[in-house]
């Protein structure tokens, strides 16, 4: 039972440090596009390679 007395409140703190960084990565943004980054990935770049980015042989 004494193990009771540190680890409730270890486990507050540990609740309350996983609410701060939800909270902070929700405000600077971390959540905004989550599908931007997926779809850009599968996007084809249809432009041809300029002449001095050609691999010289």
């Amino acid at each position: 039972m004494d193990i009771l007395i540190l680890l409730i409140p270890l486990s507050l703190v540990l609740v309350g440090v996983i609410a701060w960084v939800m909270l902070w990565a929700a405000k600077s943004g971390q959540f905004d596009d989550l599908e931007g980054p997926a779809h850009s990935i599968i996007m084809d770049d249809d432009n041809p390679p300029k002449s001095d980015d050609a691999p010289k042989p």
